[in-house]
């Protein structure tokens, strides 16, 4: 019997082990996707690196995984492409986009064209949970759809001294926080007559027959309240330190920038890799890519920039069916200490927020009616929800809601807890989980196909007379992001590119920009003509004219902190 069990348990742990190529067809807990981390890590030694970028609140640990080929070149020597997910703890299929990303690439390079190429082009940065704290609780402790997502930072929400110390109660033991609702004949909610389940609004001179009572839970801190301080809600998404405001103006926000250990780690270890280019941050839900800004208040972006958002945007509506590319504060709303603010505006990267999972897609009619998730003003069912029941019934046997069942409550006595379970609603069944983590992983590498690609061309070196020697270079980048953003240039972030022309025995007389290299208009640039500050434009090219004195070879260098390094020798002869 107990070699029985023993083999048992050995045959368990095997079927629990994580294995490459990762499976998508179940949730990764912060434990499994450590574990799948490390796998990847082990099976592609030459390609990765696993990194503790930092640690939360509860001490856990936030890892990176950095995808680089060597053999083409060093990781600051290219573009680099920084994707993240599960900044709010609920929102934990953005952790499944990043960890799918990352085996899409590693398990394909060499058999697909495509992947093989942005691979070699670019350094992946990859950390598939920013909230490790709010990934493990979310799955190891009750929860509803959307609670769990702020940072564990205490706080005192009811200002009695304690912190975190009524949150909702598991009341059945169910794993999940659904609601309570308590019969009352004068009550404002009668049950639906098509749905038992649904409750409707009475009308005048009907009788009631439900009153809600919110979620499940009891009052623990014994002050005549029920749920009134779960968990301390400081916003790992408003707590940057770019435009950030205090919590009378956004909610989320944090004592100050910067509060939540873990968000500055992840600051911290950005700021070291000066490379990166492109930003993709994974969240949930509504189906959208969002670009900034994150305020009004903080003006358009510059029009060269727009052009990259657009041509982005419209490709990965195509990518993803149903996304919208949106502007985060014209088309859903305000937000401060944003973090693409602060990439954006920090990093001086091309930042894209993906808002995964769309609702409309659990239809049991087969039509997606956008907006149809929103309840009416009097509090009754939407068609959504609706269609979401119809969905689960019938295509989830009914996994996803929760029969309401009589409970006895301590405070309000004979009650009935029932509805959403935490897996529903925000989160798509593990069944339409591939198609979800392909596609907005296709549009990453979609992006990541366009950084910067830089060529350089010494296309004249012709004398003039004497010693003097005309010198002509091309930089063409066949990616559509330019080598440096148009915003970068505006704020003076860093020093932009620069295109530099050494000798031996030679020196440069004159330089500038080649604007027609059949009329020969130069723009010279007045002192240091040796040294030329460029951007090099998306699908674009610049051209100089150098005047060198001299004789012998000339080094002709191109250097960008997001492009990379290119270096040629010409001779003056």
């Amino acid at each position: 019997m107990t070699l029985a069990l023993m083999a048992l348990a050995v045959m368990l742990a095997r079927a629990q082990e994580v294995k490459v190529p990762l499976r998508f067809d179940f949730y990764y807990s912060y434990e499994k996707m450590v574990e799948a981390m490390k796998a990847l890590n082990t099976a592609y030694p030459e390609f990765t690196k696993l990194d503790e970028v930092g640690r939360s609140e509860e001490g856990r640990i936030i890892w990176a995984l950095t995808i680089n080929n060597p053999k083409t070149g060093e990781p600051f020597s290219k573009p680099g492409v920084y994707v993240d997910g599960n900044i709010h703890g609920n929102e934990i299929q953005a952790g499944e986009v990043c960890l799918y990303l990352a085996n899409r690439l590693l398990t394909n390079y060499g058999k697909i064209t495509e992947i093989t190429d942005v691979v070699d082009r670019n350094v992946f940065y990859i950390i598939p949970v920013v909230n490790v704290d709010g990934r493990a609780h979310f799955f190891s402790d009750a929860n509803t759809p959307s609670s769990n997502r702020g940072l564990r930072i205490r706080m005192d929400d009811d200002r009695d001294g304690l912190y975190d110390e009524d949150g909702p109660d598991d009341l059945d033991g169910d794993g999940n926080i659904t609601n309570m609702r308590i019969r009352d004949t004068l009550g404002r909610l009668r049950s639906d007559p098509s749905d038992k389940r649904l409750m409707i609004t009475v009308k005048p001179g009907e009788k009631g027959e439900w009153t809600r009572l919110g979620q499940e839970g009891i009052d623990n801190d014994g002050d005549g309240q029920v749920n009134e301080d779960g968990e301390g809600y400081v916003d790992g998404n408003r707590n940057w330190g770019m435009n950030w405001n205090p919590p009378y103006v956004q909610s989320g926000a944090g004592n100050y920038p910067f509060e939540g250990k873990g968000i500055r780690a992840i600051a911290e270890w950005m700021l070291a890799r000066p490379n990166i280019i492109l930003v993709f941050a994974f969240h949930n839900n509504g189906g959208m890519y969002l670009r900034g800004p994150t305020s009004k208040a903080a003006g358009e972006l510059p029009q060269g920039d727009v052009a990259v958002y657009d041509y982005l945007g419209g490709h990965m509506e195509k990518i993803v069916p149903g996304y919208q590319y949106l502007i985060s504060w014209k088309d859903l709303y305000s937000t401060y200490g944003d973090f693409t603010d602060f990439t954006d505006k920090l990093v001086g990267s091309y930042s894209l927020v993906g808002e995964l999972y769309q609702p409309e897609t659990e239809t049991y009619d087969g039509t997606m009616k956008r907006g149809e998730e929103e309840r009416s003003r009097s509090e009754d069912p939407s068609a959504g929800e609706r269609q979401r029941l119809l969905f689960d019934d019938n295509v989830n046997q009914g996994e996803l809601f929760k029969e309401w069942k009589a409970y006895k409550h301590p405070l309000y006595g004979d009650i009935e807890i029932g509805g959403w379970t935490k897996m529903s609603s925000r989160l798509p069944h593990p069944f339409m989980l591939q198609d979800l983590v392909h596609r907005n992983a296709s549009s990453v590498i979609f992006a990541a196909r366009q950084t910067p690609k830089i060529t350089m061309d010494v296309f004249e070196v012709k004398k003039v007379g004497g010693d003097l020697w005309s010198v002509r270079v091309r930089l063409v980048n066949s990616g559509a992001l330019p080598s440096v953003t148009y915003e970068t240039m505006q704020n003076k972030l860093y020093p932009i590119d620069k295109l530099t022309v050494t000798g031996r025995s030679a020196k440069v007389a004159g330089g500038g920009v080649l604007t027609n290299a059949w009329m020969n208009l130069v723009t010279y640039k007045e002192y240091r003509p040796e040294v030329q500050m460029c951007q090099v434009p998306g699908l674009g090219k610049v051209e100089y004219q150098f005047l060198v004195s001299g004789r012998g070879d000339i080094e002709i260098k191109y250097e960008s902190r997001k492009a990379g390094t290119i270096s040629k020798t010409a001779e003056l002869k």
